[in-house]
This record gives structure tokens, C-alpha cells and sequence, in this order.
């Protein structure tokens, strides 16, 4: 919108038109990033709780490691639904990176007192994890983005 004074053209607003376009899309993802985001992440909380009683048995301090998962996977996610903020997704994505390290650590070298794993990298819980954490990932930084284009 402009005006006219003294001759001149003036804008009344900020003229954002050339975004206008693509912002109604970019706003309607963000709502869903969110959603499958955090949805993502109960679904990581929900696998690592059925492979928690054998750590239990097995080595009890990646049990431990396990709950400290299960608990912050579950407090991202409902950060998520409630909030969604820059922070959220960075915590989802830096989350579920580190679960991906772990796997792989413990399928290259192994952990203390977790050797058994080592190549064992077609596990299908381990597998599923691994795709659901990927999948975090890839939203999470689509998020981080598109809010930069903001």
C-alpha cells in the first residue's frame, strides 16, 4: 500500500508481497514439522522402552542411558506440540544425532561391557531406530530452515 505526498510515492507498510506467495506454505508446514517431529521422537522414546529390559540385564548403565533418552525424546516432543520454538527443533535434531552416534559407536568399536553388538547392524529395532532418528533429522532441520526464511 502507498500513498501519495508532495508528489512522492510513499510506502504505508513494509511492501512483503514477493513473500506472500510462498509464506501461506511455508506457515502451514511448520505446524505439521512440529507435529511429525514430536511424534517422531515418542516413537524413538517407544523403541528404546522395548529394548530397555534387556540393557537392564545386560549392562545396566546404557539402561540408565536409555530412561535419560526415553525421558528427554518425551520432553522434546511435548516442547513441540505446546511451544514448536527454534530451540525444540534444534534439540529434537541435536537428539537424535547423538542416538545415531551411539549406534554406531557401539557397532564399530562397541561400549564398555556392551561388546556384543559390534557389526550387528541389521538389529531391527536398531534399524527402526536409526530411521526414525534420520527422519527427526531431516524434519527438524527443514524446520530450523524454513523459520530462517522467516
Amino acid at each position: 500500500m502507498t500513498t501519495t505526498v508532495q508528489g512522492n510515492t510513499v510506502p504505508l507498510a513494509a511492501d512483503h508481497s514477493h513473500r506472500e506467495a510462498s509464506a501461506p506454505a511455508r506457515d502451514q508446514q511448520l505446524p505439521i514439522r512440529r507435529i511429525v517431529v514430536g511424534l517422531s521422537l515418542t516413537v524413538l522414546a517407544a523403541i528404546h522402552v522395548l529394548d530397555l529390559p534387556g540393557k537392564f540385564a545386560e549392562t545396566p548403565y546404557l539402561a540408565v542411558a536409555y530412561i535419560g533418552l526415553i525421558v528427554a525424546a518425551l520432553v522434546v516432543a511435548e516442547r513441540l506440540f505446546v511451544v514448536g520454538s527454534r530451540r525444540d527443533f534444534a534439540a529434537a535434531a541435536v537428539l537424535s544425532v547423538l542416538v545415531i552416534v551411539g549406534f554406531v559407536v557401539n557397532r564399530t568399536v562397541g561400549m564398555p561391557g556392551a561388546m556384543d553388538d559390534i557389526g550387528n547392524w541389521l538389529e531391527p529395532l536398531g534399524l527402526l531406530s536409526l530411521l526414525v532418528e534420520a527422519f527427526v533429522v531431516w524434519q527438524a532441520v527443514a524446520a530450523l530452515l524454513t523459520r530462517s526464511r522467516h
